[in-house]
């Protein structure tokens, strides 16, 4: 009993002990083959039928500490319900599962607080590296990812001597490109559904938007401006307010989110699109295919940038000394029926005709 104690971890659960002793080898023949590093054939066979029979499972927490890697990679965004966020997290997940590793997903939340907390949780190397991509970028993020013992690549605008590796896109020329198109189908009263202007991407767009009417010669009418935030319902909430006051023939909003809620809010209106306002969007989501009109709407290649990053990410686990890399994803129009030139003709619903009276039937 005492010695069958000595081959079992304190929970009861067998050992590489264990093992060695049922196969009949030495402990640090097991190990070998436990921890792949191998063996003569009739010793893998006679390791691997033990630990079958005794069911013993590997010490993952042990075999981090050995190695100093937990097969981990983290991602941190803002929201995990964001179609932009689903397509970058599926392109980092490819690259990771492929390299053997897992991936954690955290959602911040777009929280100061709660993103500084999370790089500062890498102090305990619970994952290889991280994946950030902060809507907002303050001098604790900075001082937080200079601090970092673990790699971390950040998706999104970083300023230029920031020692971290960076994969970013450029929203600002995004927006010219989806003006520039409305301009050319003869649009004149473009508005803007823009996110909070205290982020990055909320600031980047208002700034190319402006400029992109400016090299125009368009005035920005105020009245056609307004701000929300990134989701759904305050896209149109921050359309119905602008409907109320002013009568634009064009919206560029500043993501699909906003872009659905735009549309809605159109629609509830009575305006046609885009016979009466046309409509892009930002991100070219798979939600813009799913909607009726399909929405036209600016790539910022999610999938690509967290590509990318996740590329950089490994690079930089499998090599520290690396000097910190830039990479930037150039944006592209996507024109679908929402800002398409000819006008929409097909209403959402067709009322069925009214029957025809029964004729009276005399006797």
């Amino acid at each position: 009993m005492g010695r069958k104690r000595l081959q079992e971890s304190a929970d009861g659960r067998p050992t590489v002990h264990t093992v060695a002793a049922r196969a009949g080898v030495s402990i640090a023949s097991a190990s070998r083959v436990l921890n792949g590093v191998g063996g003569s054939p009739e010793t893998v066979r006679k390791v691997r039928e033990a630990a079958a029979e005794v069911g013993y499972v590997p010490n993952a927490i042990a075999r981090s500490l050995q190695s100093q890697r937990t097969g981990l990679i983290a991602l941190a965004v803002e929201d995990i319900g964001n179609p932009v966020y689903v397509e970058m997290m599926r392109a980092i997940e490819e690259v990771v599962a492929a390299s053997g590793r897992q991936l954690l997903v955290h959602a911040t939340g777009g929280q100061i607080a709660n993103e500084t907390a999370l790089l500062r949780r890498l102090a305990h190397r619970y994952v290889d590296g991280m994946i950030v991509s902060p809507i907002r970028v303050t001098d604790d993020h900075l001082a937080a990812l200079v601090d970092s013992p673990v790699p971390v690549v950040v998706i999104g605008q970083l300023g230029a001597d920031a020692p971290v590796d960076n994969v970013r896109t450029d929203s600002r020329t995004g927006v010219c490109l989806a003006v520039d198109h409305l301009v050319a189908a003869g649009r004149r009263r473009i508005g803007f559904v823009n996110g909070p202007l205290d982020t990055v991407p909320g600031a980047a767009r208002d700034a190319g938007f402006r400029a992109a009417l400016a090299a125009h010669g368009i005035e920005v009418d105020e009245r056609l401006v307004e701000v929300g935030d990134f989701q759904y319902a305050a896209g149109r909430a921050a359309t119905e307010r602008l409907l109320a006051r002013a009568r634009p023939d064009a919206l560029v909003c500043a993501n699909d989110l906003i872009a659905v809620g735009a549309l809605h809010a159109l629609l509830a209106a009575g305006h046609r699109v885009p016979s009466d306002v046309a409509l892009v969007g930002m991100d070219d989501t798979e939600l813009a295919r799913m909607m009726f009109p399909q929405l036209s709407s600016v790539s910022l290649g999610s999938a690509e940038r967290g590509r990318r990053a996740a590329e950089l990410l490994l690079q930089r686990i499998a090599d520290p000394t690396l000097p910190p890399r830039r990479e930037q994803v150039p944006p592209s129009l996507a024109v679908r029926a929402s800002s398409a030139a000819v006008p929409d003709v097909s209403p959402l619903f067709v009322p069925a005709p009214a029957a025809p009276p029964t004729p009276e039937v005399t006797a």
